[in-house]
């Protein structure tokens, strides 16, 4: 089975020389990847002398082919959607800054977990939840 064929508008040492100016060092190894695969390596070969596996060859192919030397960057990733509305968000941070009151709040400062003690910080659901201070 033929591998994913490799545009061919650009010449190995055109990508070679990309690479060498090429700061992200994951991004030089994927154009000297595709260029040792342009100059008829082996898809196994190529990416062995790259470090890399077959299948970010295959990735860096695709984006090669799709958008030429410029594709060769990883794509910023998303990561993990806001789990509190702004409202929520500005309530929270209005309710840290707000100095306590022993009064109202029952503290005189507000603590984490972590720095109330020497040892590591408990599981919440270790301690029914909440974080309780023991004296000794």
């Amino acid at each position: 089975m033929a591998g994913l064929p490799v545009r061919q508008d650009y010449a190995p040492s055109a990508l070679r020389s990309r690479a060498a100016c090429e700061k992200d060092c994951r991004a030089a190894l994927r154009l000297l990847a595709i260029a040792n695969a342009l100059e008829g390596m082996t898809r196994a070969e190529a990416v062995r002398l790259a470090g890399m596996e077959r299948q970010a060859l295959h990735d860096a192919i695709l984006s090669f082919n799709a958008e030429g030397p410029d594709g060769r960057h990883n794509r910023p990733w998303v990561g993990r959607p806001e789990q509190l509305t702004s409202d929520r968000q500005a309530a929270l941070k209005a309710h840290i800054l707000r100095r306590p009151q022993p009064e109202r709040d029952g503290v005189s400062a507000w603590l984490t977990c972590a720095s109330m003690s020497n040892e590591p910080m408990a599981s919440p659901t270790a301690s029914g939840g909440s974080c309780a201070y023991s004296s000794g």
